[in-house]
């Protein structure tokens, strides 16, 4: 069945109905507010030293247009300046960096060690730099960098060719990508050189004049996949002890030689088993039975358990981490719980849900965490399927507490300045809305440059929009 565009339901009548039909409880609000004093212009104060100026994050997205050797390009710098003038108060790390080269997406993603210090932190002055151009102060800005190794996902040297580094078999995923266990599996020594490359990446992240690193531990990613380790032999497998030790080493270290430097985490709060295309192309979850690689889940791969993730988050806050921004799942195996989207990427398959309940599923979880560690400053995602609703969304879910910040991924490459609009009382403009074409994905996955080729003016007018144009018609063709 074809689910109704948001587009489509443009009056808060027939936004609304369709929740019902879909029987979801959504925060709502038909009218906005704007200024300081707005739900979503209120500040946070994340410390005694440090308050954050409004309710909007932009969250941290892979990018594909660095140098092979780690360095940010021009194309970076748009996108970080586009940042700095968002009106977003939150930085949650611009994009991911990974902290050494085995451990990049792609062979241009970012890597900071002592030969790029100097290019990211031109990054984030560029970003500072616009911000203070546009809002005049950059004193309630907070700006952070999310440290990566991208485990099974790595794709060091060649766009299409995984190189994996993975912390356990996993049958279904290994057979999918075609990795070998025996070769891919860190050993517990790796694991403890990771360790101190994240913690040394952290340092030059502070010297470089980050404010705080996020310990990616989402979407399928090492840290992430740690988590679901309940198989793995070692110190770093089996008990819940042992598959936190990475994190708890690496905040430890942090803190035992940056003191300054506050951490967050970015991590998926629940899993599902994968996904695969089924006979009419939606989603369909893969065949298994006892489900044991899940995290947050139960043992059929398809519901939510939440008692290790909220172990999790008590863990962090007796480590001193206040910083928290939930995801789910992962772009690679189950899209769409991770990124509801109307319009599946090109390796991806058709929603097998109306994207509305993967919204609301996100932000239901989000809101049962937060109500169980109100001590932890939790900055929620899944929001840009929303479109115009977003901003209606995010403000009744700040007032009610289901939320401290509205996280924004895709929608800022498309509208970056959409939390000024919405804190200056602007309409939105609407032909600058995410509509979830989803090739600021399908771009990456078939080796070109990330950005938002249908709704940005500059990249309509590079020649990888006609090569995107193409792709996408022979992929159709195929199918």
């Amino acid at each position: 069945m074809a689910y109704p565009r948001i587009s489509k339901l443009n009056t808060p009548e027939l936004f609304q109905g369709r929740l019902r039909e879909l029987r979801l409880e959504l925060p709502f609000e038909s009218s906005l507010e704007h200024g300081q004093d707005s739900p979503l212009g209120q500040a946070i104060q994340l410390d005694k030293n440090k308050r954050i100026g409004n309710r909007f994050c932009v969250l941290p997205m892979e990018g594909w247009d660095g140098t092979n050797a780690g360095e940010p390009t021009d194309l970076t710098r748009r996108r970080w300046r586009n940042f700095g003038i968002s009106g977003a108060k939150l930085i949650w790390g611009g994009e991911a960096v990974a902290v050494r080269h085995d451990g990049r997406a792609n062979p241009n993603q970012l890597m900071l060690n002592q030969s790029t210090i100097a290019s990211i932190e031109s990054l984030r002055t560029d970003l500072v730099s616009a911000h203070r151009e546009r809002f005049h102060t950059v004193d309630d800005l907070l700006v952070g960098l999310q440290l990566t190794h991208s485990g099974r996902f790595a794709r060091p040297h060649d766009k299409k060719k995984l190189e994996p580094r993975t912390v356990y078999a996993h049958p279904i995923l290994d057979q999918r990508f075609s990795v070998d266990a025996r070769s891919a599996i860190l050993t517990d020594d790796d694991l403890k050189q990771l360790i101190d490359d994240f913690v040394n990446a952290a340092g030059l992240a502070w010297k470089a004049g980050f404010e705080f690193v996020d310990i990616k531990h989402c979407h399928g990613y090492l840290g992430h996949e740690l988590l679901s380790g309940h198989d793995r032999n070692g110190e770093f497998g089996g008990t819940f002890e042992n598959r936190t030790k990475f994190l708890c080493e690496i905040v430890s270290g942090i803190q035992s030689n940056v003191p300054g430097l506050r951490i967050g985490v970015r991590v998926s709060v629940f899993d599902f088993c994968p996904f695969e295309p089924g006979p009419d192309a939606r989603g369909t979850p893969t065949p298994v039975k006892d489900y044991k690689y899940g995290w947050g889940s139960d043992e059929t791969g398809r519901r939510i358990d939440l008692d290790e993730p909220n172990k999790f988050l008590s863990l962090l806050n007796s480590l001193g981490v206040k910083l928290v921004c939930t995801t789910a799942g992962s772009p690679y195996y189950n899209p769409h719980i991770q990124r509801p989207a109307i319009f599946p990427p090109s390796d991806g398959y058709l929603p097998p849900e109306d994207p509305l309940v993967g919204v609301a599923r996100q932000i239901k979880v989000t809101s049962q965490l937060k109500a169980e560690h109100p001590e932890l400053v939790f900055v929620g995602s899944g929001y840009s399927y929303l479109q115009e609703w977003l901003p209606h969304v995010g403000q009744a879910a700040i007032r009610s507490h289901k939320v401290d910040a509205i996280g924004l991924g895709r929608m800022v490459l498309s509208y970056p300045d959409l939390p000024a609009d919405v804190l200056e009382g602007k309409e939105l403009m609407r032909k600058r809305i995410c509509r979830t074409f989803s090739d600021c994905t399908s771009a990456p996955r078939q080796g070109l440059v990330s950005g938002c080729y249908p709704l940005d003016g500059f990249y309509k007018k590079r020649s990888e929009f006609a090569q995107l144009a193409e792709l996408k018609k022979q992929l159709k063709a195929k199918s």
